[in-house]
């Protein structure tokens, strides 16, 4: 059995759902790198996200979190690193 992983493909999908965001345009291309907040994804945004990824990867992230993962790199090698810990 493979071990869970938080994709990028999943972060935009799951980031769309939580945000409401109607422009694809803006979770496309080179974003690993570009803040959140640049992307259109305030602070209630970001915590619906991580509360989707808990529910989907059945995963507990604290709600502290969210300010650590500035970034989709930092979220995706965050995430990750939990998903391989509670594996």
């Amino acid at each position: 059995m493979s071990m869970p992983e938080l994709t990028l493909a999943d972060l935009t999908r799951i980031l769309r759902a939580a945000g409401g965001e109607d422009d694809p345009a803006t979770l496309q291309g080179d974003i690993l790198d570009v803040p959140f907040t640049d992307l259109g994804y305030d602070s209630l945004a970001m915590l619906e996200t991580v509360s989707r990824i808990e529910r989907e990867f059945d995963l507990s992230l604290p709600d502290d979190l969210v300010p650590e993962m500035p970034t989709p790199r930092i979220a995706l090698d965050t995430i990750n690193s939990r998903l391989r810990a509670a594996a």
